[in-house]
C-alpha cells in the first residue's frame, strides 16, 4: 500500500490518479464485505480535497453506512477525481494501473478511417470512441477536421483519442496515400451506394467519411473505388456522421474475412 509520504512526492495528476485507484479498489472490497483500513483512507483523501469519512479504523460496510453506502461513497470519490482529470472511465472499461484506458485490450484490424473535414469536435470524439471498439488501426484527419486534442473531442471520446493512432494530412497527401491502395479496398460512405446490409467488405482497407453537410470532397472521392450507403426509413435524408460512422464500423468489424 502506497504511503501518504510517497503520494505527496508524486506530481499532482499522478497523485490524484493513484488515490482514485485506491478508492476504487476499496469500494470493491467494501462491496464484497471484506475489511478496509478506513484510517488509511481518511489519511489520504484530504490530498484529493475530500473530508474524512465517518468510522475510522478497520471497517465493514455495515459498520459505517447502511447497505452499500460506503462502497458508493468511495466509488463516487474515485469517479469525481477522474472527472477532474478528464479521464473518467465507465465501470466496465479496461484500464491500466494508472487509471487510463488500456490500448492493449483492443482487437485491432488492418483498417483505416479517413475523416474529411469533419468540423465538429463532438463528432470526431464520438467516431474515435466507436473506432476503439471496432478494430480501427488508424484514423487520418484531413486538414480542416476538428482536432482530437480539442477538449470537446476528448470529452466525447472518453479517453479513446489516446488508444487509436491518428494523424493529420493535407488533402494532397491523402490523395497520394489513397492511390497506393487497390481501389476496391477504398470505401466511401456516401448516399447512392450499395446497401450496407449486403455489402461485401474487404478484410482490410480504408473507409472515407465526409461531413453530413458537404460530404466527401471531390478530389478524395475520386480515389475511392466503392461506395456504401445506409438505408433509412425516416424523413431525414442523412444521418449524423458519427452515428453513420459507428454503423459502418460495426458492419465492417463483423464482416467475413478471407482466410
Amino acid at each position: 500500500m502506497i504511503t501518504k509520504k510517497k503520494l505527496l512526492s508524486l506530481k499532482d495528476n499522478t497523485r490524484l490518479r493513484k488515490i482514485s485507484i485506491i478508492l476504487h479498489d476499496a469500494a470493491f472490497e467494501v462491496a464484497a464485505r471484506r475489511p478496509v483500513d478506513m484510517q488509511y483512507i481518511n489519511d489520504i483523501i484530504p490530498l484529493a480535497g475530500f473530508g474524512p469519512i465517518a468510522g475510522a479504523g478497520i471497517a465493514h460496510d455495515a459498520d459505517v453506512l447502511e447497505g452499500k453506502g460506503l462502497a458508493i461513497a468511495l466509488d463516487d470519490m474515485s469517479k469525481s477525481i477522474l472527472a477532474r482529470l478528464g479521464s473518467e472511465p465507465s465501470d466496465w472499461d479496461f484500464c491500466t494501473a494508472e487509471g487510463s484506458l488500456d490500448a492493449n485490450a483492443r482487437v485491432i484490424q488492418d483498417k483505416i478511417l479517413i475523416l474529411d473535414r469533419i468540423r465538429s469536435p463532438y463528432n470526431v470524439g464520438a467516431i474515435f470512441r466507436s473506432a476503439d471498439s471496432f478494430g480501427i488501426r488508424r484514423i487520418i484527419l484531413v486538414d480542416g477536421t476538428a482536432s482530437p486534442e480539442h477538449v470537446r473531442a476528448k470529452r466525447t471520446s472518453m479517453g479513446t483519442t489516446s488508444t487509436v493512432d491518428w494523424t493529420f494530412m493535407s488533402q494532397t497527401d491523402v490523395v497520394e496515400f489513397l492511390k497506393s491502395y487497390d481501389p476496391s479496398n477504398v470505401l466511401a460512405l456516401e448516399v447512392g451506394g450499395e446497401d450496407i446490409n449486403g455489402f461485401d467488405f474487404p478484410p482490410s482497407g480504408v473507409a472515407v467519411l465526409g461531413s453530413e453537410e458537404f460530404g466527401i470532397s471531390p478530389a478524395v472521392l475520386a480515389c475511392t473505388g466503392r461506395r456504401v450507403s445506409i438505408p433509412m426509413g425516416g424523413s431525414k435524408g442523412s444521418l449524423n456522421v458519427s452515428v453513420a460512422a459507428g454503423i459502418l464500423m460495426q458492419h465492417w468489424y463483423f464482416s467475413p474475412t478471407e482466410a
